[in-house]
Formats: C-alpha cells, sequence, structure tokens
C-alpha cells in the first residue's frame, strides 16, 4: 500500500498499491494517474503520441483500471495496445523490444485479489525512474490538471475513450525467456509440478514447459478473478510440495500472481527460496564465466549464511535495499550480471532488467542439466543462520534514531550478536509495519531478542 497519511504520495516501493476501488485505485484517481504519467513522459523526452502497452494479472478490478488509465491516457494523447492477461516481465521485455514508449501493468504481486496496483516501466524495460514517480504525482495533485480533465471527461460520451485495442504477444516473451534454456536434453525423464497462483503464468508457464517435456502436473491455472495467490502461488507452497510428494515428481516450481518471482519444492517437499537460488546459479555461472566482477546483489534481507557461502568460492555479496527496482539499480551500478531477494525475485540482467519467474525456472532447470545434482542437493549447498522475523504494526513511522529506548535496545542486541549474526529494524514500505530481523546461531536466543525490541516498539 502507499502511505496514507498523504494522499498526494501515490508511488511505493513497487508502483501504485491499494484496495481496488479506494484511493488511490478508485477511478477518478487512476483516471488521473494515466493522463499525469503520459504527460510526465513528454517532460522526459518521450514523443507527443507515447505508445503505450499494459498487461494485467487476473484480478477481476484489472479490467476497469485498465479501462481508467486508458481514458486518461487518451486525453493526454497516448496511443494504447493491451496484451491482456500477461506475466509482468512480459510487458517490461516485450516494451524494450517492440518499441513502446512504456509498459504499465496492472497487478498487486502476491496480495490477494481485493488489492491492486499499477507498475510502470519506461522504454528499457526498467522500473521508471523515482524523480518520474514525484513528478507523476505533483501532477496529479495539481487543480488545473484536475480541472481540465475532468471538463474533457464530461464531453465524453460512451466512445472510444477507455478502450484499448489487443494485442497478443505472450508468444514473442515466451520465445524469449526459452533463450535461458538453450540445451534441455539433460531434462531428459524429469517430471515436475508447477503452480500459477492462478494469476498471470496460468497460461503462460505451462505452454513454456510443457515444451520441454518436463511438466505432469499443473495446480493454481483456473483463475476466477478472485482465487490469485489464494492458498497457492509462491506465497503458499504448501499445496504444491504435497503434489510433489504425493506424485513422486523431481521438483516443483511456484509462482506468485503477476509472474515475476519463483520458489522452488525438493523432491522430498522443502522450500529452496530466492538466497538458494541466487547461490546455485551463481556458482554455475563462475564455472561457464558468466559472473562479471564475481559478486551477486542481494538485499539486506538474503540470509547470512548466503554471504559466507559465496565467499568461500571467492564471490563477493552486495547488498541494497529490500525491493526490485533497488536490486536492479546496484546490478547497474556495480555492472553485476546476477542479483535477487529471498523471496524468488531473481534478476539476469542479460534477460531482462526485472524479475521473471519463468526464467529463474529454466534456469534452475539448466543448472540441474549441467550439473547432473538433483535440486535438493544443490540447496543443500546453502547453510542458514536462524532468520526471526517480527512485523509491529505503528500509528506512525517516525524515524528510529529519534526513539531513544528503541535505539537502546537495538544497541544491547546488536553488542550480543557480534560478528555471529545480523539485526536489521526497518519500516515497510507499503504497510503501516516495523520489521524487526535478527539472525543468528542460536533461534531461541533470537527470537527472545527480537521480543524484546518490538515490546520496546509496542509500549511507544
Amino acid at each position: 500500500m502507499t502511505d496514507q497519511a498523504d494522499p498526494n504520495v501515490l508511488f511505493g516501493t513497487d508502483g501504485v498499491r491499494g484496495v481496488a476501488g479506494s484511493h488511490p485505485l478508485d477511478i477518478p484517481t487512476v483516471t488521473r494517474l494515466g493522463a499525469a504519467i503520459v504527460r510526465a513522459l513528454a517532460h522526459n523526452g518521450v514523443p507527443v503520441r507515447p505508445r503505450v502497452l499494459i498487461g494485467r494479472d487476473t484480478r477481476e478490478s484489472g479490467a476497469w483500471i485498465e479501462r481508467a488509465l486508458a481514458r486518461g491516457a487518451t486525453y493526454e494523447g497516448a496511443m494504447l495496445e493491451s496484451a491482456g492477461v500477461i506475466p509482468t516481465p512480459a510487458i517490461a521485455y516485450l516494451t524494450a523490444t517492440r518499441g513502446y514508449d512504456l509498459g504499465i501493468v496492472i497487478s498487486a504481486s502476491h496480495n490477494p485479489y481485493e488489492d491492486n496496483g499499477i507498475k510502470l516501466f519506461d522504454g528499457n524495460g526498467g522500473k521508471l525512474a523515482e524523480g518520474t514517480e514525484r513528478e507523476i504525482e505533483a501532477i496529479v495533485a495539481d487543480r488545473a490538471f484536475q480541472r481540465s480533465l475532468d471538463e474533457w471527461l464530461e464531453t465524453l460520451a460512451a466512445g472510444p475513450a477507455g478502450v484499448v485495442s489487443r494485442v497478443e504477444l505472450t508468444d514473442a516473451y515466451l520465445a524469449h525467456v526459452a533463450r535461458m534454456l538453450p540445451d534441455h536434453e539433460g531434462l531428459s525423464g524429469m517430471k515436475i509440478a508447477i503452480d500459477c497462483a492462478n494469476g498471470a503464468t496460468s497460461m503462460a508457464a505451462p505452454r513454456l514447459l510443457d515444451g520441454l517435456g518436463v511438466l505432469k502436473k499443473v495446480i493454481g491455472a483456473e483463475p476466477d478473478g478472485r482465487n490469485i495467490n489464494l492458498a497457492c502461488g509462491s506465497t503458499h507452497p504448501e499445496q504444491l510440495a504435497a503434489v510433489v510428494l504425493d506424485q513422486q515428481l523431481e521438483m516443483g516450481v511456484a509462482f506468485d500472481g503477476d509472474g515475476d518471482r519463483a520458489i522452488f519444492v525438493t523432491h522430498n517437499g522443502k522450500i529452496v527460496d530466492g538466497d538458494a537460488v541466487l547461490l546455485m546459479c551463481a556458482l554455475h555461472r563462475k564455472t561457464l564465466n558468466l559472473l562479471p566482477g564475481d559478486a551477486v546483489v542481494a538485499t539486506v534481507m538474503s540470509n547470512i549464511g548466503l554471504e559466507r557461502k559465496l565467499a568461500e568460492y571467492g564471490i563477493s555479496l552486495v547488498r541494497c535495499p529490500v525491493g526490485d527496482k533497488h536490486v536492479q539499480e546496484t546490478m547497474q551500478k556495480h555492472g553485476i550480471a546476477l542479483g535477487g531477494e529471498q523471496s524468488g525475485h531473481i534478476i539476469f540482467r542479460e534477460h531482462l532488467q526485472t524479475g521473471d519467474g519463468l526464467a529463474t525456472a529454466l534456469a534452475v532447470l539448466r543448472v540441474i542439466a549441467d550439473t547432473g545434482r538433483s535440486l535438493a542437493s544443490l540447496a543443500s549447498d546453502l547453510v542458514t543462520y536462524p532468520q526471526v522475523l517480527l512485523n509491529v504494526r505503528v500509528r506512525e513511522k517516525k524515524p528510529i534514531e529519534s526513539d531513544a529506548a528503541l535505539v537502546e535496545a537495538i544497541r544491547r542486541v546488536e553488542a550480543c550478536l557480534g560478528d555471529e549474526g545480523r539485526l536489521l529494524v526497518r519500516y515497510s514500505g507499503t504497510e503501516p509495519l516495523l520489521r524487526i530481523m535478527i539472525e543468528g546461531r542460536n533461534e531461541q536466543e533470537i527470537r527472545a531478542w527480537a521480543e524484546t525490541i518490538a515490546a520496546t516498539v509496542k509500549t511507544k
């Protein structure tokens, strides 16, 4: 969600997000957003009549949000086309390769169906710069702009504004993803299950993986507008694990609602997260001389076990704030080709500038094919430290350093941890929560420390 303390702040850590039908995802605000986005593009050198590609996930609110965006964008002269239901990374790729000036994705990723969101990609397929987001917010808040747009909308009958022509581009995206696994002979006889979260990969993922001859079972691929991420997908891989165990399959892959992340399940039902994927892909790529600078980017949430294991192989870990936008920016800044998040957002820069669940699935399958090792064997290379994460709801996101009791609690825990763990205390970028993360060798001990810090916050 965006920070509702200031209604003019629309963008959070990953675009605009909220409850569909409520600010900032009510029809008037979404319509203004559509117009403001195009006007901001014009201010940044994009042609007067920009080409815009829109895609969405399977939420029931996606269609009317698309129409509202289109009405506003049409007011500013944009030419819009819709790819319909399609994974988020597909829009990033197609925007960059098909001559579009902007890509828009309507999705709230792994959130429940009641939520939705708007993500923006520039003409190069990267997330829109924060400076441009601030400019869009200023345009939306401008009273003269609002009056002009509202007057124009009043002149419209049920005409063409808000109607977007459809284009079929899924096959072009899947052809690009397929290059992540140029030779799949090493997968002969392998059988896997996938969970599409009843989301944007429900058609694309089965089509891609069936073509490799490895697909045995598909679940979570019957979207009804309200069941996206409902007890399924990358945030709820338990059902997939049960299927893998029951059918004695080699592995499973669970995607999230918009298809930009993937979480894996081994043949014995163990969950494999983004840290383990980063490790196996980094080690594999180093042997192929595909790891420039012998470095990987991960966020502050990645386990210290990943950092230490990479160091054993001469690979450094560059940390950045949470969010795939920050991962991408850090990768670009340091010339690093591989980065990602514990949640399963993995970026392969030669493939795309954003996370891609399907690409991640093929990358892992390539490691399996090239090494001859099972997913369980590869994942066992990562020895993680116990990690405790507590979320404390707050009324106000006051600067952490302004709370003396909280600062003192943090200092005491850091002194206890020493070099044998990590403490991270930060606010959520999308919710009114203070997140407390501690890693250390003794889970009972670090949980007690986390609860001590949380109690300090609760008594504020």
